[in-house]
């Protein structure tokens, strides 16, 4: 099981390295750590709420902050489990006319 454990660690990292730094993330990367996740905590490996507070102390190296500093205490109400909390910069908007 840790070792499934390490690889989720790892692969939330990268996530959100990833968009802490500005780039896009596949869809693809994200459903995969979520599927992970559901099936160490409906094999008995960890508690929802240890595997949360795992995923937060990565959130909180890639991003500086907590998961509910970035989005409110209540912000597993919006992103229920295993759903990651994985958000991307807005693009920037330039009008294409001067209307």
């Amino acid at each position: 099981m840790q070792v499934i454990l390490d690889e989720l660690e790892r692969r939330w990292l990268a996530m959100f390295v990833a968009l802490a730094g500005g780039d896009d993330l596949p869809p693809g990367q994200r459903l995969r750590a979520e599927g992970m996740m559901e099936a160490v905590v409906l094999a008995g490996g960890v508690t929802e709420d240890e595997l949360t507070s795992a995923m937060n102390a990565s959130f909180s190296a890639a991003f500086g902050q907590s998961l509910a500093a970035a989005f409110g205490e209540d912000w597993r109400l919006f992103y229920p489990f295993p759903e990651i909390p994985a958000v991307a910069r807005r693009a920037p908007v330039y009008p294409s006319t001067k209307d």
